[in-house]
């Protein structure tokens, strides 16, 4: 992978010269010298830059820089934590955008394929379906979480850009999808068919006032997403002093980071993604954000809990709830206290969908069902496997 990818720019090795001992500028290992990767053994965070952003819709030719991210997060000290963190740099535009995704998919891959967990900063969200690519040759069925105020289904039978790409994800081979799941969306800009389709398909969509009455509700879902992305546009853009996002309403920083903790605490993600980066962000507020969504996501990930092992069920406490003609099956780790649900109808299907017979769910989901109400997630993975 080392051909796709550049150096750090020499103003950010400059900068890091300059940091206070104990920040994470002075603790990771940095891509320095074209064509001289850092060791990669016990490494367990990718800090990596793709540099893509023509299959942006109003992309007018601006060029990108990671520089103030990584500056803000150089800057930040670490928590309490036990993992070795690696900057590869940058992967530069392609002679096409479909060139780019081809990079930072094999790159991408590769790091997966060594256990370390990729924390991209990218151009165009199209990119995120190099990173669901990166998948590919894993032999599982993906989860997709996407923080995002639009849906990006779009068209698949038209070109790829970075408000539709979620359907090449559905209709291309390999058929690895198995869930999408949108966190924020604001329905004024979304497109009414759109809005049917995620019900047709029965993928999981939660807006944005759902989400932020009570943060919570999002952890089962990234509880079970193999991968990550976030569109900063889902950010308010006085948060962010972000030009090219008009929208007043998004999550806040609180709110934001909180996601992003929730994403690195769950056993499942692998990769995480910051997508629509560009110089548009003008504050140094706006990029240390960003950092500060990154150095979150790596505190979770520092506090995950191996609470799935279900082959033992003295780690865990069964309730079985009758409903009608239905009899649900919630499951409670005695070591977090979290829950899920037995998806029974799993069971002699395809194997790649034998890890998805338990679906992660809330307290409040079982309250629910105590008062006769089946979870509609429940419900949606049913139909998802019946059709």
């Amino acid at each position: 992978m080392i051909e796709f990818l550049a150096p750090v720019s020499k103003k950010v090795l400059a900068h890091r010269e300059f940091l206070p001992l104990g920040t994470l500028g002075k603790q990771i290992e940095v891509h320095s010298k074209a064509g001289e990767l850092p060791d990669l053994k016990k490494v367990k965070f990718a800090i990596l830059g793709i540099k893509e952003n023509r299959a942006d819709l109003d992309f007018m030719g601006a060029t990108i820089s990671f520089d103030p991210y990584r500056k803000a997060l150089y800057a930040l000290y670490p928590g309490n934590w036990n993992y070795k963190i690696i900057d590869l740099g940058d992967i530069e535009k392609g002679e096409t955008p479909e060139d780019t995704r081809f990079a930072a998919k094999e790159v991408i891959a590769a790091l997966l394929n060594k256990n370390i967990v990729p924390l991209i900063l990218g151009g165009s969200q199209d990119l995120a379906f190099a990173q669901y690519r990166a998948y590919d040759g894993r032999g599982e069925m993906v989860n997709v979480v996407n923080i995002d105020n639009r849906f990006d289904l779009g068209n698949a039978e038209l070109p790829i850009s970075n408000k539709s790409y979620v359907g090449k994800m559905v209709v291309e081979q390999p058929y690895n999808l198995f869930n999408y799941s949108v966190l924020g969306y604001q329905s004024f800009f979304n497109a009414p068919q759109e809005i049917a389709l995620m019900e047709k398909l029965f993928f999981d969509a939660y807006r944005l006032g759902e989400v932020t009455a009570d943060i919570t509700v999002v952890e089962p879902l990234l509880r079970d997403a193999d991968m990550v992305t976030l569109d900063v546009t889902a950010i308010k853009s006085a948060e962010l002093s972000y030009k090219t996002n008009e929208s007043p309403n998004g999550f806040d920083g609180r709110e934001i980071c909180a996601i992003s903790r929730y994403a690195g605490i769950s056993n499942s993600v692998k990769s995480f993604g910051v997508f629509e980066l560009s110089d548009s962000i003008e504050s140094k507020s706006g990029a240390m954000l960003v950092a500060q969504i990154v150095w979150y996501f790596i505190e979770g990930f520092n506090f995950r809990v191996e609470d799935d092992d279900f082959e033992n069920e003295r780690l865990f406490t069964s309730y079985k709830v009758p409903i009608d003609d239905e009899v649900l099956e919630f499951k409670k780790s005695n070591k977090t206290e979290r829950w899920w649900i037995v998806l029974p109808f799993l069971s002699n299907v395809n194997n790649k969908l034998k890890r998805r017979t338990l679906l992660p769910c809330t307290y409040g989901e079982y309250l629910g069902a105590c008062d006769q109400e089946i979870p509609e997630r429940w419900l949606k993975a049913r139909h998802k496997n019946e059709v």
